[in-house]
Protein backbone atom coordinates (compact mmCIF):
# COMPACT_ATOMS: atom_id res chain seq x y z
CA UNK A 1 0.00 0.00 0.00
CA UNK A 2 1.69 3.47 -1.41
CA UNK A 3 1.73 6.81 1.45
CA UNK A 4 -0.97 8.28 -0.56
CA UNK A 5 -3.62 5.54 -0.55
CA UNK A 6 -3.06 5.06 3.48
CA UNK A 7 -3.58 8.85 3.85
CA UNK A 8 -6.63 8.17 1.98
CA UNK A 9 -7.99 5.46 4.36
CA UNK A 10 -7.25 7.50 7.30
CA UNK A 11 -10.61 9.12 8.37
CA UNK A 12 -10.78 13.18 8.40
CA UNK A 13 -10.75 12.59 12.14
CA UNK A 14 -7.72 10.86 12.46
CA UNK A 15 -5.79 13.12 10.19
CA UNK A 16 -6.80 16.48 12.16
CA UNK A 17 -5.75 13.97 15.31
CA UNK A 18 -2.34 13.26 13.79
CA UNK A 19 -1.87 17.44 12.07
CA UNK A 20 -2.67 18.79 15.44
CA UNK A 21 -0.57 16.16 17.67
CA UNK A 22 2.87 17.26 15.49
CA UNK A 23 1.86 20.60 16.35
CA UNK A 24 1.60 20.56 19.70
CA UNK A 25 4.76 18.69 19.96
CA UNK A 26 6.09 20.72 17.87
CA UNK A 27 4.83 24.13 20.44
CA UNK A 28 6.14 22.08 23.56
CA UNK A 29 9.32 21.71 22.48
CA UNK A 30 9.84 25.37 21.74
CA UNK A 31 8.26 26.66 24.85
CA UNK A 32 10.85 24.32 26.86
CA UNK A 33 13.68 25.91 24.73
CA UNK A 34 11.95 29.43 25.45
CA UNK A 35 11.60 28.41 29.51
CA UNK A 36 14.96 27.45 29.75
CA UNK A 37 16.62 30.44 27.89
CA UNK A 38 13.99 32.90 30.02
CA UNK A 39 15.20 30.73 33.12
CA UNK A 40 19.05 31.25 32.14
CA UNK A 41 18.36 34.79 32.01
CA UNK A 42 17.16 35.27 35.28
CA UNK A 43 19.92 33.51 36.72
CA UNK A 44 22.35 35.52 34.81
CA UNK A 45 21.51 38.70 35.83
CA UNK A 46 21.83 37.88 39.67
CA UNK A 47 25.46 38.37 40.09
CA UNK A 48 27.03 40.74 37.24
CA UNK A 49 26.33 44.07 36.28
CA UNK A 50 22.85 44.64 34.00
CA UNK A 51 22.52 46.66 31.55
CA UNK A 52 18.62 47.96 30.97
CA UNK A 53 17.45 50.43 28.38
CA UNK A 54 14.63 52.26 26.20
CA UNK A 55 13.04 49.50 23.52
CA UNK A 56 13.00 50.19 19.88
CA UNK A 57 9.82 51.93 18.88
CA UNK A 58 9.71 49.01 15.58
CA UNK A 59 9.91 46.30 18.43
CA UNK A 60 5.90 47.79 18.94
CA UNK A 61 5.00 48.30 15.67
CA UNK A 62 5.84 44.49 14.83
CA UNK A 63 3.82 43.46 17.97
CA UNK A 64 0.46 45.30 17.05
CA UNK A 65 1.23 43.40 13.33
CA UNK A 66 1.69 39.89 14.67
CA UNK A 67 -1.44 40.07 16.64
CA UNK A 68 -3.23 41.98 13.72
CA UNK A 69 -2.47 38.96 11.60
CA UNK A 70 -4.09 36.17 14.22
CA UNK A 71 -6.95 38.11 14.67
CA UNK A 72 -6.97 38.29 10.53
CA UNK A 73 -6.33 35.18 10.31
CA UNK A 74 -9.21 33.39 13.05
CA UNK A 75 -12.08 35.01 11.77
CA UNK A 76 -10.99 34.40 7.90
CA UNK A 77 -11.30 30.75 8.89
CA UNK A 78 -14.40 31.12 11.31
CA UNK A 79 -15.88 32.64 8.01
CA UNK A 80 -14.44 29.77 5.39
CA UNK A 81 -16.07 27.43 7.97
CA UNK A 82 -19.45 29.06 7.60
CA UNK A 83 -19.59 28.54 3.99
CA UNK A 84 -17.33 31.47 2.67
CA UNK A 85 -14.49 29.67 1.00
CA UNK A 86 -13.52 32.50 -0.93
CA UNK A 87 -12.35 34.71 1.73
CA UNK A 88 -9.21 32.55 2.49
CA UNK A 89 -7.76 34.10 -1.45
CA UNK A 90 -7.75 37.93 1.11
CA UNK A 91 -7.28 36.46 4.72
CA UNK A 92 -4.32 33.93 4.09
CA UNK A 93 -1.97 36.53 1.89
CA UNK A 94 -2.98 39.20 3.80
CA UNK A 95 -1.46 37.02 7.00
CA UNK A 96 1.81 36.82 4.93
CA UNK A 97 2.03 40.26 4.52
CA UNK A 98 1.52 41.01 8.01
CA UNK A 99 4.17 38.45 8.91
CA UNK A 100 6.77 40.03 6.79
CA UNK A 101 5.88 43.14 8.17
CA UNK A 102 6.53 41.78 11.40
CA UNK A 103 9.84 40.39 10.23
CA UNK A 104 10.70 43.96 8.87
CA UNK A 105 10.05 45.60 11.71
CA UNK A 106 12.18 43.19 14.25
CA UNK A 107 14.85 44.19 11.78
CA UNK A 108 14.32 47.94 11.58
CA UNK A 109 14.43 47.21 15.86
CA UNK A 110 17.69 45.64 15.55
CA UNK A 111 19.02 48.37 13.36
CA UNK A 112 18.20 50.82 16.41
CA UNK A 113 19.82 48.67 19.15
CA UNK A 114 22.39 48.56 17.12
CA UNK A 115 22.94 52.18 16.50
CA UNK A 116 22.55 53.08 19.87
CA UNK A 117 25.69 50.79 20.95
CA UNK A 118 23.25 47.38 22.19
CA UNK A 119 25.79 45.10 20.70
CA UNK A 120 25.11 41.30 20.16
CA UNK A 121 28.58 40.87 22.66
CA UNK A 122 30.61 44.01 24.17
CA UNK A 123 31.15 45.63 27.18
CA UNK A 124 29.64 47.94 29.05
CA UNK A 125 31.73 50.88 29.99
CA UNK A 126 34.96 51.71 27.79
CA UNK A 127 37.78 50.84 30.09
CA UNK A 128 40.80 50.59 27.34
CA UNK A 129 41.85 53.61 25.63
CA UNK A 130 39.37 55.77 28.17
CA UNK A 131 38.80 59.30 27.78
CA UNK A 132 41.56 60.94 30.41
CA UNK A 133 42.67 57.55 31.10
CA UNK A 134 46.11 58.47 28.97
CA UNK A 135 45.14 60.49 26.54
CA UNK A 136 43.12 63.79 26.19
CA UNK A 137 42.02 66.68 23.31
CA UNK A 138 42.28 69.90 22.78
CA UNK A 139 39.83 71.24 20.17
CA UNK A 140 41.32 75.42 18.75
CA UNK A 141 43.32 75.17 22.12
CA UNK A 142 39.84 74.45 24.31
CA UNK A 143 40.39 71.49 26.60
CA UNK A 144 37.70 68.78 25.08
CA UNK A 145 35.96 66.98 28.49
CA UNK A 146 33.48 63.84 28.66
CA UNK A 147 30.86 63.81 30.92
CA UNK A 148 28.98 60.21 30.33
CA UNK A 149 28.39 59.73 25.89
CA UNK A 150 28.65 63.95 25.64
CA UNK A 151 31.77 66.02 24.96
CA UNK A 152 32.20 69.34 26.36
CA UNK A 153 34.03 72.00 25.11
CA UNK A 154 34.27 75.05 27.60
CA UNK A 155 31.40 73.52 29.53
CA UNK A 156 28.93 73.27 26.56
CA UNK A 157 27.75 70.12 24.72
CA UNK A 158 28.97 70.16 21.30
CA UNK A 159 26.52 69.72 18.73
CA UNK A 160 26.63 66.65 16.38
CA UNK A 161 28.43 67.98 13.55
CA UNK A 162 31.23 69.08 15.35
CA UNK A 163 31.09 65.52 17.19
CA UNK A 164 31.04 63.72 13.55
CA UNK A 165 34.38 66.03 13.02
CA UNK A 166 36.09 64.86 15.96
CA UNK A 167 35.48 61.91 14.83
CA UNK A 168 36.62 62.04 11.54
CA UNK A 169 39.94 63.49 13.00
CA UNK A 170 40.25 60.52 15.26
CA UNK A 171 39.56 57.69 13.04
CA UNK A 172 43.09 58.68 11.02
CA UNK A 173 44.59 56.83 14.61
CA UNK A 174 42.50 53.72 14.35
CA UNK A 175 45.12 51.53 12.89
CA UNK A 176 48.04 54.27 13.65
CA UNK A 177 50.27 51.03 14.87
CA UNK A 178 50.46 49.66 11.20
CA UNK A 179 50.97 52.65 9.33
CA UNK A 180 54.74 53.12 8.69
CA UNK A 181 54.09 57.09 8.09
CA UNK A 182 51.29 58.44 8.90
CA UNK A 183 50.19 62.07 7.36
CA UNK A 184 47.67 63.70 9.64
CA UNK A 185 45.75 66.13 9.16
CA UNK A 186 43.86 68.66 11.43
CA UNK A 187 46.45 68.89 13.80
CA UNK A 188 46.62 73.02 13.38
CA UNK A 189 43.02 72.36 14.68
CA UNK A 190 43.00 69.47 17.35
CA UNK A 191 45.56 68.59 19.42
CA UNK A 192 46.39 65.49 21.09
CA UNK A 193 47.65 65.11 24.79
CA UNK A 194 49.26 62.36 26.53
CA UNK A 195 49.30 62.38 30.23
CA UNK A 196 48.63 66.47 29.82
CA UNK A 197 51.31 66.90 27.42
CA UNK A 198 50.97 67.76 23.32
CA UNK A 199 51.38 65.24 21.06
CA UNK A 200 53.75 66.29 18.22
CA UNK A 201 54.14 64.16 15.07
CA UNK A 202 57.68 64.29 13.34
CA UNK A 203 59.40 62.43 10.47
CA UNK A 204 56.22 59.75 10.90
CA UNK A 205 56.84 58.94 14.60
CA UNK A 206 55.05 60.77 17.79
CA UNK A 207 56.75 62.41 20.30
CA UNK A 208 55.48 64.34 23.74
CA UNK A 209 57.41 67.35 23.93
CA UNK A 210 58.99 67.21 21.09
CA UNK A 211 61.77 65.34 22.31
CA UNK A 212 60.19 61.53 24.01
CA UNK A 213 59.32 59.52 21.62
CA UNK A 214 55.98 57.37 21.99
CA UNK A 215 56.21 53.34 22.41
CA UNK A 216 54.07 50.86 21.42
CA UNK A 217 52.23 50.26 24.03
CA UNK A 218 51.74 54.44 24.16
CA UNK A 219 50.45 53.80 20.02
CA UNK A 220 48.27 51.16 21.24
CA UNK A 221 46.45 53.18 23.73
CA UNK A 222 46.39 56.21 21.14
CA UNK A 223 44.11 53.36 18.54
CA UNK A 224 42.12 52.58 21.37
CA UNK A 225 41.27 55.80 22.35
CA UNK A 226 40.78 56.57 18.31
CA UNK A 227 38.29 53.91 18.18
CA UNK A 228 35.88 55.69 20.51
CA UNK A 229 36.13 59.07 19.60
CA UNK A 230 35.71 57.74 16.41
CA UNK A 231 32.37 56.04 17.53
CA UNK A 232 31.32 59.14 19.17
CA UNK A 233 31.47 56.93 22.13
CA UNK A 234 32.52 58.73 25.94
CA UNK A 235 32.26 56.38 29.42
CA UNK A 236 29.31 53.72 27.86
CA UNK A 237 28.88 51.59 24.77
CA UNK A 238 25.40 52.33 25.05
CA UNK A 239 24.68 55.77 23.19
CA UNK A 240 22.14 58.72 25.24
CA UNK A 241 22.22 59.77 28.78
CA UNK A 242 22.71 57.71 31.68
CA UNK A 243 19.67 57.58 33.30
CA UNK A 244 17.27 58.74 30.73
CA UNK A 245 18.11 56.03 27.91
CA UNK A 246 19.81 53.32 29.86
CA UNK A 247 20.75 52.10 33.51
CA UNK A 248 23.11 49.81 35.09
CA UNK A 249 22.06 47.78 37.78
CA UNK A 250 24.00 45.27 39.94
CA UNK A 251 22.33 43.07 42.00
CA UNK A 252 19.08 44.75 41.13
CA UNK A 253 19.94 47.58 42.69
CA UNK A 254 20.59 50.83 40.03
CA UNK A 255 24.14 52.64 40.10
CA UNK A 256 24.20 56.42 40.24
CA UNK A 257 26.64 57.75 37.86
CA UNK A 258 28.20 61.37 38.61
CA UNK A 259 31.67 62.99 37.80
CA UNK A 260 32.03 60.28 35.56
CA UNK A 261 32.06 57.69 38.61
CA UNK A 262 29.64 54.72 38.99
CA UNK A 263 28.18 54.39 43.05
CA UNK A 264 26.80 51.43 44.17
CA UNK A 265 24.41 52.12 47.01
CA UNK A 266 26.04 55.39 47.33
CA UNK A 267 29.31 54.55 47.79
CA UNK A 268 31.87 54.60 44.59
CA UNK A 269 32.35 51.21 43.02
CA UNK A 270 35.48 49.64 45.11
CA UNK A 271 38.09 48.43 43.64
CA UNK A 272 37.32 44.93 42.75
CA UNK A 273 33.86 45.69 41.42
CA UNK A 274 35.38 48.53 39.32
CA UNK A 275 37.41 45.55 37.92
CA UNK A 276 34.57 43.60 37.66
CA UNK A 277 32.86 46.10 35.64
CA UNK A 278 35.56 46.95 33.37
CA UNK A 279 35.84 42.65 32.30
CA UNK A 280 31.97 42.44 32.34
CA UNK A 281 29.99 41.94 29.10
CA UNK A 282 27.00 43.53 28.82
CA UNK A 283 24.92 39.85 29.12
CA UNK A 284 21.65 41.37 28.98
CA UNK A 285 21.77 42.74 25.67
CA UNK A 286 23.16 39.16 24.42
CA UNK A 287 19.99 37.66 26.03
CA UNK A 288 17.80 40.19 24.25
CA UNK A 289 19.40 39.10 20.80
CA UNK A 290 19.37 35.46 21.39
CA UNK A 291 15.83 35.14 22.93
CA UNK A 292 14.00 37.66 19.87
CA UNK A 293 16.14 36.47 17.12
CA UNK A 294 15.31 32.82 17.79
CA UNK A 295 11.28 33.81 17.85
CA UNK A 296 12.14 35.66 14.24
CA UNK A 297 13.75 32.65 12.80
CA UNK A 298 10.72 30.48 13.66
CA UNK A 299 8.35 33.24 12.07
CA UNK A 300 10.26 32.75 9.21
CA UNK A 301 10.35 29.62 8.65
CA UNK A 302 6.18 29.13 9.40
CA UNK A 303 5.97 32.24 6.72
CA UNK A 304 7.40 29.93 4.10
CA UNK A 305 3.95 27.76 5.06
CA UNK A 306 1.98 30.60 4.86
CA UNK A 307 3.13 31.87 1.79
CA UNK A 308 2.78 28.11 0.33
CA UNK A 309 -1.13 28.56 1.70
CA UNK A 310 -1.74 31.17 0.19
CA UNK A 311 -1.06 30.03 -3.27
CA UNK A 312 -3.36 26.97 -2.33
CA UNK A 313 -5.85 29.39 -1.11
CA UNK A 314 -6.86 30.38 -5.00
CA UNK A 315 -6.79 26.67 -5.81
CA UNK A 316 -9.77 25.53 -3.53
CA UNK A 317 -7.27 23.04 -2.08
CA UNK A 318 -7.45 24.82 1.45
CA UNK A 319 -11.25 23.26 1.85
CA UNK A 320 -10.14 19.52 2.28
CA UNK A 321 -11.13 17.82 5.62
CA UNK A 322 -12.93 21.53 6.55
CA UNK A 323 -9.94 23.61 6.25
CA UNK A 324 -7.70 21.24 8.16
CA UNK A 325 -4.44 22.35 6.39
CA UNK A 326 -4.80 25.92 7.53
CA UNK A 327 -6.51 25.12 10.64
CA UNK A 328 -3.45 23.86 12.03
CA UNK A 329 -1.10 26.82 10.36
CA UNK A 330 -3.33 29.01 11.99
CA UNK A 331 -2.84 27.28 15.65
CA UNK A 332 1.23 27.76 15.25
CA UNK A 333 0.90 30.90 14.03
CA UNK A 334 -1.30 32.16 16.77
CA UNK A 335 1.22 30.21 19.26
CA UNK A 336 4.06 32.80 17.97
CA UNK A 337 2.04 35.71 18.14
CA UNK A 338 1.45 35.01 22.13
CA UNK A 339 5.13 33.38 22.21
CA UNK A 340 6.14 37.07 21.39
CA UNK A 341 3.66 38.67 23.02
CA UNK A 342 5.39 36.73 26.03
CA UNK A 343 8.68 37.60 25.29
CA UNK A 344 7.90 41.15 25.05
CA UNK A 345 6.79 41.21 28.44
CA UNK A 346 9.28 39.36 30.03
CA UNK A 347 11.72 41.21 28.67
CA UNK A 348 10.21 45.24 29.27
CA UNK A 349 9.78 43.82 33.05
CA UNK A 350 12.82 41.56 33.45
CA UNK A 351 15.31 43.29 31.29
Amino acid sequence: MSQNDYNQELTPEVREKMRKNLIYVGIFSIVMLFAGLSSGYIVSAGDTFWVKYNFPPAFYISTALIILSSIVLFFGIKAAQKGNAGILKTIVPLTFILGVGFAYFQFKGYKELYQNGAFLSSKITVSEGRYGTYYELQVDGKYMEVDGNDYLIAGKIISEEQKKEIGAFAKQFERITKVKDPKISGLDKYTILYKSQPVSLKNGKFFVQDTVELKRVDLIRLEEFSWHIRDGRGDFYHAGKYGKDFKIYYKKQELDYKDRTLYYKGIPLSAPLQLKMDSSSDTATSYLYILTFLHLLHILVTLIFVFRASIRSFSGKLAADNFLPVRTLAIFWHFLGVLWIYLLLFLLFIH
